[in-house]
């Protein structure tokens, strides 16, 4: 009914859907937004699922990053360990959620966060970490979400933590760990790319970034490995697909995007508009669809226009980072992981990387939490950031999964 409904109505308009709609009105601000960005809008409580912590979905100001020098509304989750904050407050760990959709109902905020992603967040609680996790912009809130555009998402990540940091400051600690996965390991990155500019107030600890997805423009000599066949699947890749062409090409404002969508594309598109990531794979593999049969190839064009505008800059980072690979991770790919590390050393980071044997891009982010707790625990002692650079090789064939880790699919 809905892709029907698409086609009588959009299809008529010659226009693509940005997702809008689904949630509740909390997340729409009809005043006009405070002159200053990172300041809570509105805020209530978020249902808890065990005792330890307490949470609150907010809204608040951030500078949008598609028009330069206006501000938007953002939505997200603060967790907060019960009983009273240690001296100077909770340190923070700001969440960078992986791809979920472009739809507003795909906002974790809004259908929550899933069990894995969770169980990663108790872990941080439990040791004495508040966690917020921003939505990013235009999912949840009105507007196209601009899915992997680092500076979008890099901006509702600081201005995000900053909100939280002005709106609870004897609880919170300007004490700050940029965490992210898949989609939100490059939006980690390039919050903390932009944070010497952007938010110069922020004391960023240190960056972890697991199942790297990211592009570089200055690459400081590092040479790329080819990347090979993508590994994921037809019908994984088709859902990726739909998202970079709602999220990333609408984003940018390319015109004419409608006319590259092939007629047996029309439905997927239309399912975009209200469903999440999982559904898109299964219509896709229900159809045995492929990314190919969704847009005539002139789509190419503006794919590679994207690309450009999506790359982080600079490859150079001036705070420590711990980065977590599965080897067998087929959906990122593992050299194109590799290839984001030899980057950064090469620009002289501090780069902590770290390989696991047969996880998974999903099995990964809990595995590695020790070791990303030792990294951040360093640290905030004051030990100077060790690099493993000069060890780092190749990653092999990607190896099969261990079925007895958990989330290890």
């Amino acid at each position: 009914m809905a892709a029907t409904l698409w086609n009588n109505q959009v299809m008529a308009a010659q226009v693509l859907p940005s997702g809008d709609g689904g949630v509740s009105a909390f997340y729409k601000w009809d005043a006009p937004l405070p002159a200053a960005n990172g300041i809570v809008l509105r805020q209530e409580p978020y249902p808890v699922a065990e005792s330890g912590y307490q949470a609150y979905r907010l809204l608040y100001s951030a500078r949008d990053g598609l028009r330069e020098g206006q501000a938007t509304a953002v939505s997200g989750v603060l967790y907060v360990p019960t009983g009273k904050p240690p001296t100077g407050g909770w340190p923070v760990v700001a969440w960078a959620h992986g791809t979920t959709g472009v739809a507003d109902v795909c906002a974790p905020s809004w259908r929550g966060s899933s069990p894995r992603d969770m169980a990663y967040f108790k872990q941080w609680l439990d040791h004495g970490f508040a966690v917020f996790g921003t939505d990013y912009q235009g999912l949840g809130t009105p507007g196209v979400h601009p899915y992997l555009l680092y500076r979008p998402e890099g901006y509702s990540i600081l201005d995000g933590v900053r909100a939280v940091l002005k709106a609870y400051p004897h609880e919170l600690a300007n004490s700050v760990v940029l965490a992210g996965q898949s989609q939100g390991s490059g939006a980690a990155l390039g919050a903390a790319y932009l944070a010497p500019s952007a938010a110069p107030d922020l004391h960023i600890v240190g960056v972890i970034a697991s199942g790297l997805v990211l592009d570089i423009r200055d690459r400081h000599n590092a040479p790329a490995l080819p990347e090979g066949a993508y590994q994921g699947g037809e019908d994984v890749d088709a859902a990726y697909s739909t998202l970079y062409f709602l999220g990333s090409l609408q984003g940018l404002g390319y015109p004419g995007l409608f006319s590259l969508i092939r007629e047996k594309g029309h439905e997927i598109i239309a399912l975009a508009s209200h469903a999440c990531l999982h559904d898109l794979m299964g219509y896709a593999r229900n159809h045995h669809m492929k990314a190919d049969d969704i847009y005539y190839p002139a789509i190419t064009h503006y794919e590679t226009l994207a690309q450009q505008a999506r790359m982080l800059p600079d490859a150079y980072q001036s705070a420590p980072v711990f980065t977590a690979t599965g080897l067998a991770d087929a959906e990122a790919g593992t050299i194109p992981q590799y290839n984001v590390v030899a980057a950064m050393c090469s620009a002289q980071d501090k780069v902590e990387w770290h390989y696991y044997p047969d996880l998974t891009h999903s099995g990964t982010v809990n595995a590695a939490f020790p070791d990303e707790l030792r990294f951040v625990t360093a640290l905030r002692e004051g030990r100077k950031p060790v690099s493993n650079c000069h060890l780092l090789h190749i990653p092999g064939p990607i190896q099969e999964p261990d079925p007895h880790v958990p989330f290890n699919y």
